[in-house]
This record gives C-alpha cells, sequence and structure tokens, in this order.
C-alpha cells in the first residue's frame, strides 16, 4: 500500500535534484534564522552559495547533540516563537532535554511522513491502533497519533503503563494494532499470559515498533506471542519524531524519507564520509524540509548500513539497516568493541532463558569486565545444578564465539529483571563505583 506512490516511487535522478532543491533552502534557511549555524558556516568559510551539488554538504560542519544542548532551550529554533505551534523535548538521561520545536508546516509534513511509514508497513483505515507509548514531550506517541489518523484509523491513547488495563482494552476494543517499543511488546505476553489470555483471544495482527533496537531474534520473540506481523520504524526528536525511516511489509530495511531527510554514513573515528556501498558507519542527516527546527548533518550516533537499490515493494527511496548499536552505546572490553544487539541475538537463540537482560560492567584493577545477567524462563532449573551449568557454560561459549571475549554468566529467577514502559536500559555500568551490586 501506498501513502504517496508518486513520491516513494519517485526515480533517483528526479529524487536527487528535489533534494539539492531542498538543501540549498535549508543551507540558506539556517544561515539566515538560526545563530548558530551562522557562526558555525561562517568559521567554516561556507555560504548557502557554496552549495551547488549534494555532495557541497561535505563543506558544512556536523552538528552533535552536545550543540544542542549548549543552545537550550530554544536557541536551536528556525522560526519566531510566534510561528512554533508546538514544542517536543527528548527523554535524554543526563543534562538538560533536547527541545525541538515544530511549525504548523512541520506539523503537516510529520503526519503525512507517519502516514507514508505505517501504510508501508499494512495499516489501513480498517485498523484500530492501540498506541502504548507514553504520551507528553516524547515524538513517539502523537507523532505516531496524527499520521494513523490521517490515514483514517482508530486510535486508541491508551499511552505506556497500566499494563493488565492495556491488555484489557486489547482484547475488548478488538484492537489490530499495536504501537510500543519492542520490549514492552514483550512485557504485555508475558502479562497476557498470567492474565490467562490466550493468542487466539486477539485480533492483533500488526505491530509497528520503535524507541529501541529490535533484532530478528526478538521480532521473532514478539511475533510468536502476539500472532502479529512486526515492524520496525525509525526517528527521533532531534530530527522530527517517528516517520524519519520504516520498514515497507517486504522487511527489506527501513525506507528513508529521502525527499525531507538527507543521509549520509561516516567513520565515527575519522568523521570520513563512507562511500562504499555495503558498508556499515554512523548514520548522519540533514533536515531538508523542516522550519521550526532544522538540522545540518546531525550525528546520530547510530550505526547502520544503507542500501540504495529499488526495494522489491517498488519504492526507490534509500533503505537503512536495523540499527547495529550506538557509538555511544557500544562497549569496549579489554579493546573489543561490543553492542548490545550482538549479546541480545545470542541470548533469544537459547530457549532456556527469556528476552530479558542486563549487561553489567565493572572494572577490576586495569580491565574492565562484562557480566551478563539473564532470566530463567524455568525457575525449577535453579535447584538443578548440573543442567545449570551446563547452561551457563552454553551461553559462555556462544557469547565468546560471537563477541571473541570472555564475560561472565549469571543466570536470574524468572521476572527478577527490571521490566521497561518506554525504551529499555540494558547496560548498568559501575566502573566508577566501588562496589555496588546488581539489582
Amino acid at each position: 500500500m501506498f501513502f504517496d506512490r508518486e513520491t516513494e516511487t519517485m526515480p533517483r535522478s528526479q529524487l536527487e535534484l528535489t533534494q539539492l532543491e531542498r538543501l540549498k533552502w535549508v543551507v540558506r534557511h539556517c544561515y539566515e534564522n538560526v545563530e548558530f549555524y551562522h557562526y558555525r558556516m561562517e568559521k567554516a568559510g561556507v555560504t548557502p552559495d557554496k552549495i551547488k551539488t549534494l555532495s557541497d554538504i561535505q563543506y558544512i560542519p556536523y552538528t552533535t547533540k552536545a550543540d544542542l544542548r549548549d543552545n537550550y532551550p530554544f536557541g536551536m529554533f528556525g522560526a519566531s516563537m510566534k510561528k512554533i505551534v508546538r514544542i517536543h523535548a527528548s527523554s535524554g538521561t543526563t543534562g538538560k532535554p533536547t527541545v525541538v520545536g515544530y511549525t504548523k508546516r512541520d506539523l503537516e509534513n510529520w503526519s503525512s511522513l507517519v502516514a507514508r511509514l505505517v501504510m508501508a508497513a499494512g495499516a489501513s483505515e480498517d485498523d484500530i491502533v492501540q498506541i502504548a507509548f507514553g504520551y507528553g514531550l516524547f515524538t513517539g506517541a502523537l507523532g505516531l497519533h496524527y499520521g494513523l489518523e490521517k490515514i483514517g484509523a482508530t486510535v486508541v491513547p491508551t499511552s505506556s503503563g497500566n499494563t493488565q488495563k492495556q491488555v484489557m482494552l486489547m482484547k475488548d476494543f478488538g484492537t489490530t494494532a499495536v504501537v510500543s517499543t519492542p520490549s514492552y511488546a514483550l512485557y504485555m505476553a508475558e502479562v497476557a499470559q498470567e492474565m490467562g489470555y490466550q493468542k487466539k483471544d486477539f485480533k492483533l495482527r500488526l505491530g509497528l515498533f520503535g524507541s529501541e533496537g529490535c533484532t530478528e531474534e526478538m521480532r521473532d520473540k514478539i511475533e510468536q506471542a502476539w500472532g502479529l506481523f512486526a515492524t520496525d520504524n525509525y526517528g527521533m526528536s532531534e530530527l522530527m519524531g517517528p516517520g524519519v525511516a520504516g520498514e515497507c511489509q517486504e522487511r527489506r530495511g527501513m525506507h528513508i524519507a529521502e525527499d525531507h531527510f538527507l543521509a549520509e554514513l561516516i567513520d565515527t573515528k575519522t568523521e570520513d564520509v563512507i562511500t562504499h556501498e555495503g558498508r556499515a558507519g554512523e548514520l548522519v542527516i540533514t533536515t531538508l524540509t523542516k522550519e521550526g527546527f532544522p538540522v545540518l548533518r546531525y550525528r546520530t550516533k547510530d550505526i547502520t548500513k544503507l542500501d540504495f537499490e529499488p526495494c522489491p515493494c517498488g519504492r526507490t527511496h534509500a533503505r537503512m539497516h536495523k540499527i547495529m548499536g550506538r557509538s555511544d552505546d557500544m562497549l569496549k572490553i579489554r579493546g573489543v568493541n561490543v553492542f548490545p544487539s550482538q549479546i541480545e541475538s545470542v541470548l533469544i537463540a537459547i530457549p532456556q532463558v527469556g528476552p530479558h537482560y542486563q549487561l553489567i560492567v565493572r572494572r577490576e584493577g586495569y580491565l574492565d569486565t562484562l557480566e551478563v545477567l539473564v532470566e530463567l524462563i524455568d525457575s525449577s532449573l535453579l535447584e538443578k545444578y548440573a543442567q545449570l551449568e551446563a547452561l551457563q557454560r552454553e551461553i559462555h561459549d556462544k557469547l565468546k564465539t560471537v563477541l571473541g571475549i570472555e564475560c561472565k554468566v549469571n543466570l536470574a529467577e524468572p521476572k527478577t529483571i527490571q521490566r521497561f514502559q518506554g525504551k529499555a536500559q540494558r547496560i548498568v555500568d559501575l566502573r566508577n563505583q566501588k562496589e555496588v551490586s546488581p539489582q
């Protein structure tokens, strides 16, 4: 299904002409309306007239999260407050949040891009969609809300939390699609089972998941638990919110809305642009149409790959692979780069343990150590020492093969690791603490 077939199947030559026209506009818009960008570009010797081809974007310096926080709250706005009709903020865990503003035109574009995304995933006006994202300053809930309404779907804005009621309404309302984080979808399935429900008691057919990474193994677990078709979508408040990219029903990568976002990949260490297709790198995004909060070459910290070949679905926009990890979430243990997604893939493939886990990092002497804490599904295994030891050894050996390092494996009783209604926090970093035991 298409929301805007003409745009979504645009030939690449035409798409790049559209991008160039919009790139010239946004660079001038930033230069003339955002003091930060005017100063930064002047310092780099760049004026809007220097942008004559798409590759000329290389002359513009990168924008980082620190730049946005340094200009808190409204210093990065590209429009006067008279024209800003809504404000959102990031869910950052440290420091002040990143505050973003939207003009009326920004909101219209946003709802259209989300409509494009959800229809590509398979949503329609016949769906009853339960949004189990937290409403408020977080962009996820309202972003999906208005896009789903735009296609005519029935929206149930339950927000996150109160999981038993969430499950009850899902059954009673005949909900056909759910919006949540992948980890919360699994937790809701766990609660539904505790309440005595079975898959056949629900009408769920589609999952629109985002806000955190989701490995193929976790997606399989979700689909098995609910009997639905699970899709990923990508966005962040700094860029717009959900709607930047999303999977179609082919699920061969997330289509980037390239008429609104110009994507690059860079080497995180050297900051050089990666031109070789198929190589992974840090995703850098320039917003091409944002008025209220435009960003030039924003370093997302997300590690992915890009595929520019047309998709079998007919869409021509570039596709980004599943996020392999974040450069700032990457753990460096004894010189080896470790991403949580690598560990998750191993754990979820082992039937005796559940999908909930923690990665505990400590410093012993001058060396960093990694402990993987994961739940058992059957608590009776705790009384069978030989089986328990064999399972620990199996997990240890598989992790060592994948990661290339030693890590300690601890098995916890079922339902003892913290659940999250929003984005799951998997890493517990104790390197700056002396004696702290994991919860």
